[in-house]
């Protein structure tokens, strides 16, 4: 008699389990609209495509084939947002928490500006477990942006919705195609979910869409990612690329790397934006010295770059982060509102050399 109870107690169990699952439908992210990307790709998830394109070191191929800036834009009355991920490789550091380096944040346009509605990760990657990111909505049709994880390679990406819920594909309300190529802090390092980048932060401020091609620790103006940047279709380049090499590296490489760009986009704004002041010089004077030197090379070959070329463009903000010295997170890089400030730091000065061009 007891077998009996469990076992019809197990099946009524079971029978709730499996109508929850049907109750909520999944759809592939990829099969709705995704901004942020610099080219195709065979994994719609990875920025480059590093079959095409090799020199990479290994840490570098890895951060290729990151979603970093990648977003997903659509449409839905549903009352509940939830996505299913499944990780081709996760990697965990101390510079951003597991919400930033594998989780996703949503957004909702309301009003016409973007605003937070929800984020989360999984406890465990590829546990099978999909995560909801907001709940308890009414059922009037959204526009929504769903910001990929920072540090992680996606097989897939499965937004979930209601049963009887709309979902499809949104048309960007993003213009242009301006790529980025930076550091670390154009990657996001130390933010607290995806979208809190300053390049995320840009794109929802301006409505001007960047393409993300920022690599931790590994920016330093190489070949490779000289031949990535050649062949990209776009409308303008932001560089944050003296952030990572020393001032020889930066001596070195920035007027043949500068030569490579105007060379393959001679019609296009290049604009280039020196390093962020880092805390960590505030009392070492090693430290101190070899960030001074950063700057003063990048200042002294920009001012030849800029004198050669028409269409290279140098912006020297006085500090990206403020003059309070209250928002670096490890004495390197920034908190959410050390990037908050960078983002609008440059927003005038790169949105009046965009116009320039027609870039508006």
């Amino acid at each position: 008699m007891k077998r009996l109870i469990l076992s019809f107690l197990f099946a009524a169990f079971a029978t709730v389990m499996v109508e929850g699952q049907e109750a909520c439908r999944y759809v592939e992210a990829s099969d709705m609209t995704l901004t942020g990307k610099v080219m195709a790709t065979p994994n719609p998830y990875h920025r480059i495509d590093t079959c095409r394109y090799t020199g990479f070191s290994e840490g570098e191929n890895f951060q290729a084939r990151c979603a970093s800036g990648l977003a997903v834009l659509f449409r839905t009355n549903s009352t509940c947002i939830t996505v299913l991920p499944e990780y081709a490789e996760a990697r965990r550091s101390l510079t951003a928490p597991d919400l930033a380096q594998l989780g996703f944040d949503l957004y909702i346009r309301k009003d016409g500006k973007w605003l937070f509605a929800g984020s989360g990760v999984g406890r465990g990657v590829n546990d099978g477990k999909a995560v909801t990111l907001v709940r308890d909505m009414d059922g009037s049709m959204k526009e929504c942006m769903l910001h990929l994880p920072m540090y992680s390679e996606m097989n897939s990406v499965k937004i979930g919705v209601d049963g009887g819920a709309e979902i499809e594909a949104m048309e960007s309300p993003f213009r242009h195609r301006v790529a980025i190529y930076g550091s670390s802090y154009t990657q996001g390092a130390c933010i607290s979910r995806p979208g809190m980048s300053y390049p995320m932060q840009f794109v929802r401020n301006t409505g001007i869409q960047l393409l993300n091609l920022g690599f931790g620790g590994n920016c330093k103006m190489q070949p490779q990612f000289a031949a990535v940047l050649e062949d990209a279709d776009v409308d303008a380049i932001i560089f944050d690329c003296f952030s990572n090499p020393n001032a020889a590296l930066i001596e070195e490489r920035t007027l043949p790397f500068i030569e490579r760009m105007v060379k393959a986009h001679p019609d296009i704004p290049l604009i280039f934006i020196a390093t962020v002041y880092r805390e960590n010089r505030n009392f070492s004077l090693k430290n101190d010295r070899y960030e001074q030197d950063k700057m003063d090379m990048a200042a002294k070959m920009m001012a030849q770059a800029v004198k050669k070329y028409g269409n290279v463009y140098f912006i020297q903000p006085d500090t990206l982060t403020g003059h309070d010295h209250e928002t670096s997170v490890d004495g390197v890089h920034p908190s959410d509102m050390g990037y908050a400030r960078w983002a609008r730091t440059i927003e005038k000065p790169v949105l009046k050399i965009l116009k320039k061009y027609g870039i508006k």
